[in-house]
């Protein structure tokens, strides 16, 4: 999984802080009552924000008690609801074929790792599997078409994000109003686009080191693990159309008490992001994370 789809904490008020803190602890409990202990594992930041866009406009009341992760300091946290439970169903399936992906593109103790993770997380698979049939499929069949761009080393970096892009888009179809479900599928596409771009730039490094496909290799033909000021310089533009589409999205419908953490991610936490990324500075991290930069204004 990814990671790096989070608001700009720093910028939000302190109840929009422990509103977002309560959506990640509900989260991690809805996959732990669902799927199991191991479940909270693949527990992170950007299905948290799923489950943000899918939450009805007003909040219900959070519950405080503790978690095995904080077993002396209770934390709030949201009570399985729909949203939620969409995010961790649609968590596990991605992770999974992921994990069963990342086996068959490594050899030796790598793939032994894939394997045994996947292995762990198999029994969750089916059950979400069953519950979300439809979201199972698309994963299925894109990631698929995705291999096959990386077995050829496509030299396009717009069609392997397309792929990832319209993977991510299949989950708005859980929703039910037609308008906000376009609205949800329009977001969820260019945060697809997004991610799969800013986590190829993340992983450039590696991927030169090791000979593996990574598409901003291909496109822009580099000869080493570092982006040459040209391809970075096309590359933050690919990354800020994707976040205006975002933007324009969001702007089509009232997401309610969830609109200053949706506003500060993609007003803000995605620019902060991928500088990060882009310099070199990225920490996957925990609920601390700050930073600055780009605000509504400069959209």
């Amino acid at each position: 999984m990814f990671g790096y789809v989070r608001p700009s904490l720093g910028r939000l008020g302190e109840e929009d802080r422990q509103r977002f803190a309560a959506v990640y602890c509900g989260l991690c409990r809805t996959l732990d009552r669902l799927y199991g202990t191991a479940a909270r594992f693949i527990l992170n930041y950007d299905f948290t924000f799923l489950a943000v866009l899918l939450s009805p406009p007003e909040a219900e009341a959070a519950l405080r008690r503790p978690c095995i992760a904080h077993p002396l300091r209770a934390r709030d946290y949201f009570p399985g609801n729909e949203a939620l439970e969409t995010a961790a169903d649609c968590s596990v399936i991605l992770a999974w074929w992921q994990l069963r992906d990342g086996a068959a593109d490594h050899s030796g103790p790598a793939s032994v790792k894939y394997r045994a993770a996947g292995a762990a997380l198999s029994g969750a698979y089916r059950k979400a599997r069953q519950r979300r049939e439809s979201f199972d499929r698309s994963c299925r069949e894109l990631l698929e078409q995705l291999g096959g761009m990386e077995r050829e080393r496509c030299p396009s970096m717009d069609r392997p994000a397309d792929t990832f892009a319209c993977l991510l888009r299949s989950i708005g179809g859980e929703v039910e109003d037609p308008l906000r479900r376009r609205v949800t599928e329009e977001l969820l596409y260019h945060l697809g686009r997004w991610i799969y771009l800013i986590d190829a730039a993340d992983d450039l490094e590696e991927d030169f080191a090791s000979g593996n496909y990574n598409p901003l290799i291909c496109r822009f033909a580099l000869e080493s693990g570092r982006l040459t000021e040209e391809a970075r310089e096309s590359l933050v533009i690919s990354l800020d159309q994707s976040v205006r589409r975002m933007a324009a999205a969001y702007e089509l419908w009232d997401f309610g008490v969830w609109s200053p953490i949706i506003q500060s991610t993609v007003y803000e936490g995605l620019f902060c992001v991928g500088k990060a990324v882009l310099e070199g500075s990225f920490q996957t991290g925990g609920m601390s994370w700050r930073a600055s930069g780009r605000n509504k204004e400069q959209l």
